[in-house]
This record gives C-alpha cells, sequence and structure tokens, in this order.
C-alpha cells in the first residue's frame, strides 16, 4: 500500500466571508455566509446549514446549560456555489485586474473580492 500524503494544500475558490447557496443536499436551496473553509477535507462550514443536534453538558464555570444544542456541520465543497451580487449562483473565474488576481464572475464579469 501506499502512504496518503497529509497536509497537502488544495486550492479553494471559496473564502471565508462569501455568501453562498447550497445547490444539492439536504439543504438544497439554502443560501449563508461561509464561516471556515477546510481546504484540506474540501468542506466549508456555512451558517444556518446542515445543523446537527448535539447533547451538552452544563458547566458553570463557563456559563453554559445543558441540554441539546443546534450547530453548523461540514457541508462539501462541491455542494455549494458562490452568490454574484447581480447574478445568483455562479462559477468563478480568476483575471488579472491591475497587478491583483481576483475572482470574478463568470456570467456578467463583476469582481467578487472586496
Amino acid at each position: 500500500m501506499q502512504a496518503v500524503k497529509t497536509g497537502e494544500h488544495k486550492r479553494v475558490d471559496i473564502r471565508r466571508n462569501d455568501t453562498v447557496k447550497v445547490i444539492s443536499g439536504r439543504d438544497k436551496g439554502k443560501q449563508g455566509r461561509v464561516l471556515r473553509v477546510f481546504p484540506d477535507d474540501a468542506k466549508v462550514l456555512v451558517e444556518h446549514v446542515m445543523m446537527a443536534k448535539k447533547h451538552v453538558r452544563p458547566n458553570p464555570q463557563r456559563n453554559v446549560k445543558g441540554g441539546i444544542a443546534e450547530q453548523e456541520s461540514r457541508i462539501a465543497i462541491s455542494n455549494v456555489q458562490i452568490l454574484c451580487p447581480t447574478c445568483g449562483p455562479v462559477r468563478i473565474g480568476h483575471e488579472l485586474r491591475g497587478d491583483r488576481k481576483v475572482r470574478v464572475c463568470r456570467k456578467c464579469g463583476t469582481t467578487l473580492d472586496k
């Protein structure tokens, strides 16, 4: 058997604080803000998407009440599409604008970077 490389960084076009739309899965159609990106696993954490229940123990020191809490779980990058402010969900292209490489909308050409 061959050893699997770990820590290999993969290129991801979705970044933190991007607004994305879920295009497949149980939360299809939902929109949310990207909270965190996991490029090595090709997954993202999206606000209010893929909610899972977690049993929480009470912890008076941290002022945490016990019970069942809901939190987001990771979703595959292939199941989300970035939202263009003018077009909606789109694919991402790259262009050189000035001296910077920026992400652009493949439909209308609008810059997706802030």
